[in-house]
Formats: structure tokens, C-alpha cells, sequence
């Protein structure tokens, strides 16, 4: 299983880091393109959809994505959109785990899959906008949810349960602690104040998430980094709560030692455009 899971991680590196780092921002746009229309037409199976309508989802993704390159969006500031999104991000996650494992199947279908596909455009137009404005913009976004993610299980494992009766979500996630959330927290924080500091000692062309939120003053910062950190614990949870609904423990096999794609980015899908959305009103 580890092979497996190395060699994928590096068959993706070896196509990502390429796109990534391309002078232009196309081939990278068109990758994640790619990812997105895949994670539509795993969030066709997990929502009961065959084959043929997983594939037309996956379809309509790439459409959207397709159309709003085409008519220009990843140039505009999109501040509307980016605190729609925001708003509905919140609201439907706070909805979701209050209802829990049951409450999913209650939301009607076609709400369902409306809703997965739009997360998944508007999550693909976040992080192409955010490569627009630099790599180490994006970059220090995505690191964002990998360091809080990396310093959850740490911190799970080894202070889970010490300092608190009770995990995070037992009923949707038994393995997630508080304990472990803090320290993903304090790993981010650590990350946001390390990355303001050589943005200014490198003199950075592209200023990073963090030196852009720095901006609006140190508190506005920390409070936004909290924000975020939570809101990638969240987006794992509701992945985790819409798998458990379904009664599958990965959102795909497309990713050899994995799982799917959505197992991937389910903690990008908001942080992605609630980065976008905090980026934008510091900017005005």
C-alpha cells in the first residue's frame, strides 16, 4: 500500500509541478480542469447516479469551467461571487454536520448534485485566479490546508484525548480529535507568521495569502487564519459525512493508494474560494 501510494503521488507530481511552474497559466488551468471533471463524476457515484449521468456531471463541470475561462472570469476581482460562495459554504456546512450521517439523504437529489458541481467550478476558478496572481500565492493557500492536515494527525496521535473528553466528530469521523485540530491550528499559525516574515526579508514580487491578509492589520490575520483552519476541518468532515452516508470509504479508486480525487481536495473545496474571498476584501 505505501509503494502504491508513493508511486501515485509522484506519477501526479511529475505531471503537476510542470503545469504549475509553465510560464503560462493554460496548462495548469486545463489540469485542474481535468481533476475537477473527475471529482464531478465520483460526486455522481456517491450520489447514486450510474455510470452514463456520472459522466454527463462530469461533463457539465468542464463545461462551466470551460465557459467561464473562456468568457475571461479568471481576470475579473469576482468579489460577489467570491462572498456568495463564501456565505453558502458556511451556511450549508453548518447545516450539514448539525444534521449529520441522516441528515443527508433528507436533502433532495438534484440539490445535492447542483450544489457538488457548483462547489467543484467554483473551487476550480479559485485556484486558477489564485495561480493568476503568483505561485506563491497559491502555494501558500494550498500549504495551508496540508500543514493544518499534517499537524492534526500529529497532534492527534500523540495528545488525542488528553486535554478533552470527547473527539470532534465521532459520528462522521471517529479518528478526528480537538486536540489534533490545535495543532493543526498552531501549525498554521506558526506557517502564516514564518511566511509574512520572508515575503518582507525576500522583498517578494508576489506576496504570498498571508502578507496580503497581513495588510488589514496582525489580528485581522490571525482571526483569518482560524477561520481557515476551521473551515478545512470542515470540508473534510462533510466529505467524510456524505461517504459514511453512502457506505463507502473512498470517493473513488482513481488514485491508487488514495482513494479518489475528492478524498484529495475535500478540505481545497472551501478554502479555496474563501481565500479568494478574504484576498479580494483586503484588496478594495
Amino acid at each position: 500500500m505505501l509503494l502504491q501510494r508513493v508511486i501515485t503521488a509522484l506519477a501526479v507530481l511529475a505531471v503537476l509541478l510542470p503545469a504549475l511552474f509553465y510560464p503560462h497559466i493554460a496548462p495548469f488551468a486545463l489540469l485542474m480542469l481535468v481533476f475537477m471533471a473527475a471529482a464531478a463524476w465520483e460526486w455522481g457515484r456517491l450520489n447514486g447516479c450510474n455510470g452514463l449521468a456520472s459522466a454527463g456531471l462530469a461533463a457539465v463541470c468542464s463545461v462551466l469551467c470551460g465557459a467561464t475561462w473562456w468568457a475571461g472570469w479568471i481576470d475579473l476581482p469576482l468579489t460577489g461571487l467570491w462572498a456568495a460562495g463564501g456565505v453558502l459554504w458556511v451556511v450549508c456546512t453548518v447545516l450539514l454536520l448539525r444534521a449529520g450521517v441522516p441528515g443527508w439523504p433528507a436533502v433532495p437529489a438534484a440539490v445535492r448534485i447542483v450544489l457538488g458541481v457548483l462547489a467543484l467550478w467554483l473551487a476550480w476558478l479559485a485556484v486558477v485566479q489564485a495561480r493568476s496572481l503568483g505561485i506563491n500565492f497559491l502555494l501558500s493557500v494550498l500549504t495551508l490546508v496540508w500543514v493544518a492536515d499534517i499537524g492534526a494527525y500529529f497532534s492527534g496521535r500523540a495528545f488525542g484525548l488528553r486535554f478533552t473528553r470527547s473527539k470532534l466528530a465521532p459520528a462522521i469521523s471517529p479518528g478526528k480529535s480537538w486536540e489534533g485540530v490545535w495543532g493543526g491550528l498552531l501549525g498554521v499559525l506558526c506557517l502564516a507568521v514564518a511566511w509574512v516574515m520572508a515575503d518582507r526579508y525576500w522583498q517578494a514580487d508576489v506576496l504570498s495569502f498571508y502578507s496580503r491578509l497581513s495588510a488589514a492589520g496582525f489580528w485581522f490575520l490571525i482571526i483569518a487564519v482560524l477561520f481557515m483552519v476551521a473551515m478545512s476541518v470542515a470540508g473534510d468532515l462533510v466529505e467524510s459525512l456524505i461517504k459514511r452516508s453512502a457506505g463507502v470509504k473512498d470517493s473513488s479508486g482513481l488514485l491508487p493508494g488514495h482513494g479518489g480525487v475528492l478524498d484529495r481536495v475535500d478540505a481545497l473545496l472551501p478554502t479555496l474560494p474563501l481565500a479568494m474571498m478574504l484576498t479580494r476584501w483586503v484588496s478594495v
